[in-house]
């Protein structure tokens, strides 16, 4: 069976090559974008971290829900967590470099591809923090988009650092609540 855009997730869910295939094709340069943009003093780890992107794509296609949101915007969140768990383990790496060898390309990206990835994420997230009153809809930007530290997120709202937690544990809890009841409706 060849896979279009109508049956790729029911093809990698029976685990089917083709489905995996056509993401790859279809999908591949946007989610590259994504990792090259976290990974660019890593360029040599980009095809690693993109191949670990797409085996959590086959092996957790089970988690990706439609009536949720798009699987563009699931493989992007997939493509994102993925880059930002290998830059922290590249990270802990001692580095040794040679002056000659440091040659520092700023990736180019595919603006349109990005920018359209960039709204759906950016609707899915509106609408998740909207179950949120508006400071912690702050917080929860600062920490989870802009990746600030929860200590410093809290500081710039004058939130003491255990309330930071506290809010950051109800307000998941609330967000899961609300998607559970979206899912039984």
């Amino acid at each position: 069976m060849k896979a279009n855009e109508n049956n790729f997730v029911s093809l990698i869910k029976k685990r089917r090559e083709e489905g995996i295939l056509y993401v790859i094709d279809t999908y591949g340069a946007l989610l590259q974008s994504i990792v090259k943009k976290r990974l660019f003093t890593w360029p040599d780890r980009v095809e690693e971290c993109m191949n670990d992107i797409f085996l959590g794509i086959w092996q957790n296609i089970d988690s990706f829900d439609e009536s949720k949101g798009s699987f563009v915007g699931w493989a992007a969140g997939v493509a994102r967590l993925e880059a930002i768990d290998t830059l922290r383990r590249l990270q802990r790496e001692p580095r040794l470099t040679s002056l000659e060898d440091m040659e520092l390309e700023i990736p180019q990206e595919d603006s349109t591809i990005l920018r359209l990835a960039e709204q759906e994420l950016s609707k899915e997230m509106e609408e998740i923090l909207s179950y949120l009153s508006p400071k912690d809809q702050e917080l929860f930007r600062r920490i989870f988009v802009d990746e600030e530290a929860p200590e410093a997120a809290g500081n710039a709202l004058g939130i003491s650092r255990d309330n930071v937690y506290v809010r950051i544990f109800r307000g998941k809890k609330k967000i899961r609540g609300k998607f559970k009841e979206r899912k039984r409706a």
